[in-house]
């Protein structure tokens, strides 16, 4: 399995979670704003190289450990972070 290393950019109003595969140059992303004190997950993109290695999940499991770990909330629009959600009802309280 590839390692991957997830690195997070926050710029107050907006960020991003960026999956670093071992061995390739291509990013996954997972982009964000801020609106209302809740985090909007907008888009989860990642290279269909990358697919199928949990380069998607691992983003989201990031997303969510600083939600837990900072305290916001989550609204998820982007359909991947949405399906995320429905798989983990234990990430309910974290809905926002």
């Amino acid at each position: 399995m590839d390692a991957i290393t997830i690195t997070r950019h926050d710029h107050t109003s907006h960020g991003e979670y960026l999956a670093h595969v071992t061995g390739s140059r291509l990013i996954g992303r997972l982009t964000w704003i801020t609106r209302g004190g809740a985090r909007v997950a907008e888009h989860t993109i990642v290279p269909p190289e990358l697919g199928g290695r949990g380069v998607a999940g691992r983003l989201v499991d990031a997303l969510i450990a600083d939600a837990r770990e900072q305290g916001f909330k989550v609204v998820p629009e982007c359909s991947y972070v949405a399906a995320a959600f429905a798989r983990h009802p234990e990430w309910a309280g974290l809905r926002g």
